[in-house]
């Protein structure tokens, strides 16, 4: 097993701490920037942020993104993306960048196909659509050595076990990478998420074999709901000289059971979390962000933001009537917006809220040509209006006033 700790690609420097919880800020230092922490990572799937071009990401001042490595790698292909440079200059992005390694399709194309259960339970709205189209095949076979996948471009096969993985991620060139593991869905028994959780601790210590030095490795916790199985998890990857910890997997078999349970589960491990940076795989929720925060967290990828936008939800404040129930957004497409000549949220200062009304968003959200610039207005204002919140809650930790904006936002 490798123990030795070599010489760091990241730094990362904690620079305070909420005198109440877990809560704490930092710097994320790599040869490609900074961030202050905690962050919330867009996600530029395909080494883009959908509805966005480089001004507008230069515009919102995103200092960091995360990639997605089976997709690269299937188009237009990691050794491509290697020829041009890595993704910095393939995106003329000047910021640092995250990849997953992949593990996460084991669930997004397996079990989420096959039967609509997602990183936070089953999807509803996806497995009523499964049931009218009879079951999906899965796109992938997992075995121990690894992970093959069926392409969603063109169903030709691949393989990526740990080896490929690094070897992929290398390619791409980002400065935090991660390990290779099995994303494992909740409605799996505890002896498959045993047999799983044996499989992702072999491919840890390989992944850190195989690596590329110049890029920081995260290790990954994973062990499905179960409390011993996640304590196990975290002994070991935390024993691990990773650079940086990850929290991954499912968390319940509902989406209100897996609410509970992520923040059950990172309660069951938080005594191995060191000062290491420590990220939360998928996870961008508004309460989420809050909860995860005061246990530790310090940097979060999700999708959320955007795809809610380009759904015709926008974030609103409390102070414009979010809440909890809402889950701090508005549906534009409502009548209710079609005269409404206010700002989305009236405490917001992107660009989008600075020149256009509810109205104006209304009417561009339902006229099908204008979908683009819809999008692109939407997804502005629903980064901006996350980066923001972060940046307050950075503030009011080193204030020592966390909790009362926690308590402000989740009441």
């Amino acid at each position: 097993m490798i123990t030795k700790k070599k010489e760091s690609p990241l730094s990362f420097k904690i620079t305070a701490r909420d005198k109440r919880s877990r809560a704490r800020t930092g710097i994320l230092k790599t040869k490609s920037g900074k961030i202050e922490t905690p962050y919330l990572i867009p996600v530029a799937t395909k080494a883009r942020i959908i509805a966005l071009n480089k001004k507008d990401i230069k515009n919102l001042n995103i200092k960091c993104i995360l990639a997605n490595t089976y997709h690269l790698h299937l188009k237009p292909g990691d050794k491509l993306i290697k020829n041009s440079g890595g993704l910095n200059k393939f995106m003329d992005f000047k910021g640092i960048i995250f990849t997953d390694s992949g593990g996460f399709q084991t669930l997004s194309l397996g079990e989420a196909k096959r039967t609509g259960y997602t990183k936070l339970g089953k999807n509803q709205e996806r497995e009523k659509m499964i049931l009218k189209n009879e079951k999906k095949p899965s796109f992938v076979k997992i075995t121990d050595k690894g992970i093959q996948f069926k392409s969603v471009y063109d169903n030709s096969l691949h393989f990526i076990g740990p080896k490929e993985s690094m070897k992929i991620q290398s390619n791409l060139g980002s400065d935090v990478i991660m390990a290779f593991d099995e994303c494992t869905p909740a409605n799996k028994s505890f002896s498959y998420q045993k047999t799983a959780l044996t499989r992702t601790n072999k491919w840890a210590v390989l992944s850190l074999k195989y690596h590329n030095p110049k890029q920081a490795l995260y290790g990954i916790i994973q062990g499905g709901q179960f409390k011993n199985l996640r304590i196990k998890s975290a002994k070991f990857i935390s024993s691990l000289p990773f650079d940086g910890i990850a929290i991954g997997g499912s968390f319940g078999e509902s989406y209100g059971d897996s609410k509970r349970a992520m923040h059950q589960i990172i309660d069951w491990i938080s005594q191995y979390l060191d000062d290491r940076p420590v990220h939360m795989l998928g996870i961008g929720w508004i309460d989420d962000l809050f909860e995860c925060v005061s246990r530790g967290i310090d940097t979060f990828d999700c999708v959320h933001p955007t795809r809610i936008a380009r759904h015709k939800q926008l974030y609103i404040s409390l102070e414009s009537g979010g809440n909890k129930e809402n889950k701090f957004t508005i549906k534009i497409v409502k009548g209710r917006y079609k005269n409404d000549k206010t700002k989305i949220d009236k405490n917001c200062r992107c660009s989008t809220c600075k020149h256009y009304t509810r109205a104006d968003l209304y009417r561009l959200a339902k006229e099908k040509n204008n979908n683009n610039d819809y999008a692109k207005l939407a997804t502005i204002h629903n980064l901006h209006f996350m980066l923001n919140l972060l940046e307050q809650i950075r503030k009011s930790i080193k204030a020592g006033k966390f909790q009362k904006l926690k308590k402000h936002w989740l009441k």
